[in-house]
């Protein structure tokens, strides 16, 4: 689908507005029917949830448009038939993108590999050696850039071609780590370079999690090859066990802290490969259904149509506390319908009251009790 130069401009401007996340941009053009349309109607529903509320400047958007062709990026929309149909599949897929390098290579069979930054040499080459392997295999390997396993799974995909994209928790110009620049450069001309955030945005801590949901959501499959117990490669592996994909690790040492994190997800379900052929073996002709059973249950997913267009939202501020409840939950205990509590929890979120967990859980935000 093509889109108009005012639609494209007032998406860009509705999800950079504040407390528009992926849901609820999704449930503002199911209501409205478009990006423009619903920027219109955002102040009226800040007044419906009781606070005033401005959408994001058109100067700022302006500026970032112009931030973005200067660093040779394009954007990427949610409806786009170029969008990489793994990732739509997820609730929180990005609804908008920016990206560098070669697009069609995000249509292409994809392995997620990640892993700890401080790596040890041992697991930093057979990061690289397995990259190689899959990448001659026909996979994409996706990572995020990060130091340690990361780095040398990117470097093994590119010595075999251009097979790999890199997802960077920062604007589409700016590199992090800086000593992988080159990397990322060389990432961004011969693969395909990823970010959700605007050009000129620095990486923050929260910002991690939210590539890591891009970096599962891409492939088939993730494959931690070393990771301590309490690590961000964990958080990937258990976003791509919610979104129903395979989970994978590679053994290591019980005496080795860095190894603890994949022998925890192999003894809570992951699968436990030791070479190239394990991975593809999993992953070919993947239907869905993996072997793997380390995952939450996933979010019901729903389809914010046409349907919401005439819906008036349920009152359900009284179900609401600071501790997250499943969506799920709420419709049963309001006795009405899934998309009335869908506009509720749009009209707390728009005016800031509201926060979204994993799982689809959701609560109020920390601070606010109705």
């Amino acid at each position: 689908m093509s889109l108009d130069q005012a639609e494209a401009f007032a998406r860009i401007r509705l999800l950079r507005s504040p407390n528009i996340g992926p849901v609820t941009y999704a449930q503002l053009l199911g209501r409205f029917g478009n990006a423009v349309a619903a920027l219109e109607a955002l102040p009226d529903l800040g007044k419906r949830g009781g606070r005033s509320y401005h959408p994001a400047k058109r100067e700022l958007i302006e500026r970032e448009v112009a931030a973005t062709k200067q660093a040779g990026a394009k954007y990427l929309f949610h409806d786009s038939p170029d969008y990489p149909t793994l990732l739509r599949e997820l609730e929180s897929a990005p609804p908008i993108l920016t990206w560098r390098g070669d697009l069609s290579l995000a249509a292409k069979p994809c392995v997620a590999m990640v892993g700890a930054r401080n790596a040890s040499a041992a697991a930093v080459k057979l990061s690289r050696d397995f990259a190689m392997g899959l990448a001659d295999a026909g996979y994409m390997v996706v990572s995020g850039l990060a130091r340690g396993i990361d780095g040398a799974a990117h470097q093994g995909a590119l010595s075999s071609g251009p097979r790999t994209i890199g997802v960077i928790a920062s604007g589409i110009e700016i590199a992090y780590p800086p000593q992988h620049a080159e990397l990322q450069e060389q990432i961004a001309s011969e693969g395909l370079l990823l970010a959700e955030q605007p050009p000129g945005t620095e990486p923050r801590g929260s910002h991690f999690p939210s590539r890591n949901r891009i970096i599962a959501g891409l492939a088939a499959g993730t494959l931690v090859v070393e990771a301590a117990q309490k690590s961000g490669s964990l958080i990937t592996a258990r976003l791509a066990g919610e979104a129903g994909r395979e989970v994978m690790a590679i053994p290591g040492s019980p005496l080795d802290a860095r190894s603890q994190g994949c022998n925890h997800l192999i003894r809570e379900g992951a699968v436990l490969v030791q070479s190239v052929e394990d991975v593809v073996e999993l992953l070919t002709g993947f239907d869905g259904k993996p072997r793997s059973t380390f995952r939450e249950t996933a979010a019901q997913k729903f389809e914010y149509g046409e349907e919401l267009a005439d819906t008036e939202p349920a009152d359900i501020a009284s179900l609401l506390t600071t501790a997250p409840v499943a969506v799920d939950e709420l419709i049963r205990q309001s006795g009405t319908s899934a998309a009335a509590v869908q506009l509720a929890l749009m009209e707390l979120e728009v005016t800031g009251q509201l926060q979204r967990h994993a799982a689809g859980r959701v609560s109020l935000a920390r601070g606010d009790q109705l």
